[in-house]
């Protein structure tokens, strides 16, 4: 719970400040949670379900009653928005949900519905190596534009997510998940231990329930102790220490840490050039995690109060002392070389293009009754690079629509993505448009053709950036290497389209003296050819398919060149960029491909 001025104070379930999401259906069909579950559960162990939101059922049959899923992840909101009331005296505004990275729309739809079914208002989902990340910062952890962190969520199970700090926040490049690597792993495998070494293969006997209630409460314990007693459910007990615990976790926590370097190497980022490996959660608090990671060659740091890290995160609130305002570094919007060379290139071929279009057209009739012959597709092939110029700038617009404030309620750095690639493609069509009216009023003529020739060939590119926004905007999925990267266009099919259409009006408009005919004809084919090269790079990633497909393409626009077929020749390109874009929608946000251990 967070109040405005900065102060903040963690809900108690029980005395604890940490609620089990295990729920029990008792035989009047209430639903009882946290430590209520685990009591109810000794006496009918067949009615307890220890962990409800990992359920891949819809639906679930308990003790011969059928049950929603969604309705035990409802008690368990319940109870938490029941404490936040009596805490508060009065309805609680603003909620948010820390959920994995790697969960895709269904699910976080899924929550926002149990959240409503709870009685909380619309919550924002906040990403589990998000929120660590944004604590981090707050608590003045120097991490720059630019940066790579790794964030190791060591809870029930282990989530580990590779982040970039962007100009708007930290995007998600690479998530890994094991369930079988986190703190119900060395639960179950220490319950087995004490129980003699029995397989826990089914939920058979409340004495099992509650020798784990008791295992998960000496873990926690031993902490701070350095041995803690047990009761077995023979009737004795049974002295829990650390060799006994360390036999039991390193084994899970050695799969954490190869889960860790297997996350990075996901995301295709050097070791070296990892700012750090933070490692958050409940398992987080215990002294092996270190021990293991270090033996495996990575250097952890614990994120102080692990349990609570990625809550706080969540609810903007630092790692001072609760009083006071914190003030958290805003990152700065200026694009790396790269993204700048891909903002630039497109841009300065728009205005090439658009200039030879508007100076070389070809003029017929008498003086008092002249007509242009124009190249329709150079116009179009100008308002397509204006529009890749334009999203390409998608995040550095994000990024001052963030730093200039304003509201009661700051936007979240997807959100701002997806103000921003808006606001850009509407300033690619505005560009466009601006474009078409330039040159009607230019060449003296009236502005439908020019309209048609300029936003029409932009209109799928437009909608697919919606698309996108949309995505964004709405947290379903955050693309593999970050929005900078998916929105930065191929630079070399810009060039090498560009100059072939641009060869291709020099050859529609140079005077044709006997001497040059053969060299004017000779640079029309070779920008088709080029031109089609450009096709090609567009809509084609693997270099053995780009030779197989290009040189039949490029032959092919080759022979099309000419003054009627130039319109088609920039329509051509327009589709193949559009094309491109609906690739890149789809292999990196609808369906991406997912490395091994990859959540859904």
């Amino acid at each position: 719970m967070a109040w405005p001025d900065g102060t903040w104070s963690p809900l108690r379930f029980d005395g604890e400040p940490a609620l089990s999401s295990a729920v029990f259906l008792s035989p009047d069909g209430n639903l009882l949670t946290g430590h209520q579950a685990w009591q109810a559960a000794v006496t009918h162990p067949d009615r307890l379900i220890p962990a409800p939101r990992r359920s891949a059922e819809q639906h679930l049959t308990v003790a011969d009653t059928e049950l929603d899923a969604l309705d035990l992840v409802v008690a368990t909101l319940r109870r938490v928005a029941d404490e936040a009331t009596q805490m508060t005296g009065g309805a609680v505004e603003d909620v948010r949900l820390v959920v994995p990275a790697g969960w895709g729309p269904r699910r976080r739809t899924w929550l926002r519905h149990a959240a409503h079914r709870a009685g909380l208002p619309q919550p924002r989902l906040v990403e589990a190596p998000a929120a660590v990340a944004n604590h981090l910062v707050a608590s003045g952890v120097q991490l720059p534009v630019g940066s790579f962190v790794v964030v190791c969520d060591l809870g029930g199970g282990t989530e580990v997510s590779v982040l970039r700090r962007g100009p708007v926040g930290f995007e998600v490049l690479a998530t890994l998940a094991d369930p079988e690597a986190g703190g119900t792993a060395i639960d179950r495998a220490l319950t087995s231990a004490l129980a003699g070494n029995q397989a826990r293969q089914t939920v058979d006997g409340g004495a099992l329930w509650a020798l784990t209630a008791s295992v998960q409460t000496a873990k926690h314990a031993l902490t701070r102790h350095a041995a803690v007693t047990v009761p077995l459910p023979n009737g004795t007990a049974a002295v829990v220490n650390g060799q006994l615990v360390e036999h039991a976790a390193v084994p899970v926590l050695r799969r954490a840490a190869q889960l860790t370097a297997e996350a990075i190497a996901a995301a295709e980022v050097e070791p070296a050039s990892v700012a750090g490996v933070y490692c958050a959660g409940g398992t987080a608090s215990m002294p092996l995690v270190e021990k293991v990671f270090t033996e495996t060659g990575i250097s952890p740091v614990m994120v102080p109060d692990p349990a609570l890290a990625a809550a706080r995160g969540a609810a903007d609130v630092g790692a001072a002392a609760p009083t006071g305002d914190v003030v958290v570094e805003q990152p700065s919007p200026v694009p790396s070389v790269r993204r700048a060379v891909a903002i630039a290139v497109p841009g300065l071929a728009s205005l090439g293009l658009v200039s030879q279009f508007l100076l070389t057209p070809e003029w017929n009739g008498a003086y008092l009754h002249e007509w242009a012959v124009l190249n329709w597709g150079e116009l179009a092939m100008a308002a397509v690079f204006a529009i890749i110029a334009s999203i390409g700038a998608g995040t550095i617009i994000a990024s001052a629509v963030g730093a200039r404030g304003g509201s009661a309620e700051p936007m979240s750095p997807t959100a701002q993505v997806g103000t921003g690639i808006l606001a850009s493609a509407s300033l690619g069509v505005a560009v466009a448009g601006m474009y078409a009216v330039v040159g009607s009023l230019y060449i003296g003529t009236e502005a439908g053709p020019f309209l048609r020739w300029a936003l029409l060939p932009v209109a799928p590119i437009v909608t697919v950036a919606a698309v996108m926004a949309l995505i964004a905007a709405r947290q379903w999925r955050t693309p593999r290497g970050g929005w900078s990267d998916l929105l930065a266009f191929p630079t070399g099919s810009v060039v090498t389209g560009a100059v072939g259409m641009a060869l291709i009006q020099y050859s529609l408009v140079a005077d044709r003296w006997p001497d040059m005919v053969l060299w004017i004809d000779i640079a029309g084919r070779l920008g088709g050819l080029l031109l089609g090269a450009a096709v090609v790079m567009a809509v084609v990633s693997p270099l053995v398919l780009r030779l197989i497909l290009g040189a039949p393409l490029a032959v092919i626009t080759a022979a099309l060149v000419s003054r009627p077929a130039s319109g088609i020749l920039g329509v051509i390109y327009a589709i193949a960029v559009a094309m491109w874009w609906i690739r890149q929608v789809w292999t990196q946000l609808i369906r991406p491909a997912r490395p091994p251990h990859h959540t859904a």
